[in-house]
């Protein structure tokens, strides 16, 4: 038996949202000196680098992109790895994953940046599952919708063909 897969967003659609969240990030952070967004690795981090060539095509907001690297599918995070060491103080972060389920990802994620000072940190994410179990919410959000805890979402982010399934 095969699964049955429903387009939720296509390539158009998935732009489209990409640029608006770009410009709120843009109208809430006009006054920073610069914006460092934060990337989950897969999708998040290709979202991540989607929303920083919008922001630098749209704004003159000073940007700087990095990986953050964990185990999403594990209940115990063993480590979370950043791609690099950049300086933080005074900076706005933002977090920038492809789906927003539980939360547990993002709380996860938000751990190496703790020991630091931040200005602000804040979320976005292409899509909001709502199915809220960590104390994390986004911020920026493309696209809200209600699903079972059976189904998932599978985003698939190029190019030239990018797509939200929900199966």
């Amino acid at each position: 038996m095969s699964e049955i897969k429903t387009l939720v967003l296509n390539h158009k659609q998935i732009q489209q949202k990409i640029t608006r969240i770009a410009y709120e990030i843009y109208e809430r952070n006009v006054g920073e000196g610069e914006v460092v967004f934060a990337g989950i690795s897969g999708m998040g981090y290709v979202l991540a680098g989607l929303l920083v060539d919008k922001i630098k095509e749209i704004s003159p907001l000073k940007v700087e992109k990095m990986k953050i690297t964990l185990d999403k599918f594990t209940k115990k995070q063993p480590e979370v790895e950043l791609s690099h060491d950049i300086d933080f103080e005074n900076k706005c972060l933002i977090i920038v994953d492809d789906v927003l389920n539980s939360g547990r990802t993002l709380t996860y994620a938000m751990e190496p940046f703790l020991k630091y000072e931040i200005k602000k940190i804040e979320v976005a994410v292409l899509v909001n599952r709502s199915h809220k179990l960590f104390p994390v919410s986004a911020d920026y959000t493309g696209y809200e919708l209600a699903t079972t805890l059976s189904e998932n979402i599978q985003v698939e982010l190029n190019e030239s063909d990018s797509t939200v399934y929900l199966q």
